[in-house]
């Protein structure tokens, strides 16, 4: 029985569930990306199957995997990489290893935090928006376009709106101001999610199989993750609770998405309402610990071990 990591040791939430197996002497094997050029995964297509992983000199099989986190970046990316050609053969492999290695998070039996297939629906904030009311949350009024007439007649009906990636691809989110004016042609050359703001407190939820760890948010900028970027003191964050309808609804958002593990944003308004605004399928869950102490990582590690022993015991 295996408990398989894939990603980079300098990511903070691999690092922080990498420990937390440790410590419960969980029997756990580290991918790190940085070798993937030493890395080669071979698929056998015979009778028998079975997919088998080689860094250097040490090869694995991973259908001895009963469990798995996944959170790899782009390896075409990574320092080694990003400056070669797409034609160059260290190119080709490293994407290639990622293929095979999704392709295998997919299909696999194991079970996967979280499998790449449901995590791309936040390739697509719009789509993703249909899930989250589907939930029963309050969705802002939005927008995704690439003409710039009608965010103007969009900002004119409602005042204050905010705008970002309409895609999967971190963004700063802020309001549109008098200073934009000039710049709403640019979306002609892609298309951008306006939303109308909606006022009130942040706190962000961690999903974690049954388990609910939310964090109420205090900042003045309009994405609190750059709030110094932003002009603005660093937010404080404390651990609160979420009435039981809000919990039910964040427990159904996640199944909904298929994602066991999920960083929910949600808006409390002050009368009362609650919004959703996204679910980030991969969430850096240690800035929301480090700042409240909730385990987190504690959590995500015991799921996997539970779920690696249930999956032992029943193959």
């Amino acid at each position: 029985m295996t408990i398989l990591l894939w990603g980079l040791i300098r990511d903070h939430p691999i690092a922080a569930v990498l420990e937390q197996l440790r410590h419960l002497g969980a029997p756990v094997r580290f991918l790190d990306q940085r070798r993937v050029l030493d890395t080669t995964v071979r698929v056998d297509a015979g009778p028998r199957g079975g997919t088998t992983v080689t860094v250097g000199d040490e090869e694995f099989d991973l259908d001895r995997v009963r469990a798995a986190y996944v959170r790899p970046y782009d390896s075409t990316r990574l320092a080694a990489l990003r400056t070669l050609p797409r034609s160059s053969p260290q190119w080709g492999h490293a994407a290639g290893v990622d293929l095979a290695l999704n392709g295998w998070a997919d299909r696999t039996a194991a079970f996967v935090l979280n499998r790449p297939e449901a995590a791309a629906g936040n390739g697509s904030k719009a789509y993703q928006l249909r899930g989250i009311a589907a939930a029963g949350f309050l969705v802002p009024v939005t927008l995704v376009t690439n003409d710039p007439d009608r965010v103007g007649a969009f900002v004119r009906e409602h005042g204050e709106v905010i705008v970002k990636s309409a895609g999967g691809v971190r963004s700063r989110v802020r309001r549109v101001g008098p200073a934009d004016a000039a710049r709403l042609a640019d979306v002609a050359n892609c298309p951008t999610l306006f939303q109308k703001h909606v006022p009130g407190t942040d706190v962000r939820v961690h999903v974690v199989g049954a388990e609910l760890f939310a964090s109420e948010v205090r900042s003045d900028a309009d994405d609190y993750r750059y709030a110094r970027a932003q002009g603005h003191p660093p937010a404080v964050l404390t651990e609160t609770g979420l009435p039981p309808d809000v919990a039910a609804r964040c427990l159904d958002l996640s199944k909904r998405l298929r994602l066991p593990v999920a960083g929910i944003d949600l808006r409390r308004t002050p009368d009362g309402e609650w919004y959703c605004f996204e679910v980030n399928p991969s969430p850096g869950f240690t800035y929301y610990e480090t700042n409240t102490g909730q385990p987190i990582a504690a959590a995500i590690a015991g799921l996997l071990a539970a779920a690696a022993l249930c999956k032992e015991r029943a193959s």
